[in-house]
């Protein structure tokens, strides 16, 4: 399998040969999470959407950091309905506001590792990734194994300081090289380009052992059919209530 980057200290991943088999497995430092909350019905997205589509061209992606969008679903009373939408990725983001991670809710709206980040909205503000992702805290090991389309995804979580017991597993579904043609609304007559958009999400608790290991085994995910060129697997890890992202590990499926 033909994975984006070489294996960068923070993220190591591990692809056979075999295309219907991906194992993950991150370093004890936290992987670097940016999250964009925005809509196909926000005149003002698309220039977000386009920056972040910027970072697939990074070196270091999902290995060193790992972006997704999520398209909230409050704009599409507006006129267009975003084919992208849910009311789980907007509940996700009153979450964030609820957590006092985000000041409140809006688009487009980053959250760069489980902080609001509110540079996109300064002039001329574009910076790389690298410019951005710096967690600089440990985490534990996460990995996640899916061996086969038929096969249950295993994911195993070593955490470095256990702070919280009660910790969950998340799994998400990513579309790359999207594309809509935007018939009404406020970006009506557009085309507009999507990556990284976050197009499936489930969750359910890590059991622990004695050992203080904490593991999960999900149903193999169906893969949603957006027209995507590409499609990725994200796992990470939160505790408790919280939306924050503890420990996370992605990889390109083929």
């Amino acid at each position: 399998m033909n994975m984006r980057g070489a294996v960068a200290t923070l993220l190591c991943v591990l692809a056979t040969a075999n295309a219907q088999s991906l194992e993950l497995r991150s370093a004890t430092m936290a992987t670097a999470t940016i999250e964009l909350y925005t809509s196909e019905g926000c005149s003002s997205c698309p220039p977000a959407d386009v920056w972040l589509s910027s970072l697939k061209y990074d070196p270091q992606l999902f290995t060193r950091f790992i972006p997704m969008a999520f398209h909230v679903d409050y704009w599409n009373q507006l006129g267009w309905r975003d084919r992208f939408s849910a009311a789980a990725y907007s509940t996700r983001q009153r979450q964030m506001q609820a957590h006092a991670v985000l000041s409140q809710v809006y688009t487009p709206g980053f959250v760069v590792n489980n902080a609001e980040w509110r540079g996109w909205f300064k002039r001329g503000s574009k910076p790389s990734a690298a410019q951005l992702v710096n967690p600089n805290r440990d985490a534990g090991v996460l990995t996640a194994l899916w061996e086969s389309p038929d096969d249950f995804i295993a994911v195993d979580f070593k955490p470095q300081v256990l702070a919280d017991k009660s910790l969950w597993a998340n799994i998400a579904i990513l579309g790359m090289g999207l594309t809509t043609q935007v018939q009404r609304g406020e970006n009506s007559g557009r085309t507009l380009a999507h990556d990284f958009v976050v197009l499936s999400l489930e969750r359910q608790p890590l059991a622990g052992d004695i050992s203080d290991s904490y593991s999960a085994r999900f149903k193999p995910p169906s893969i949603p059919e957006r027209g995507q060129q590409q499609s990725v697997l994200v796992v990470w890890v939160s505790a408790g209530n919280s939306p924050a992202i503890v420990q996370a590990v992605a990889g390109i499926l083929e």
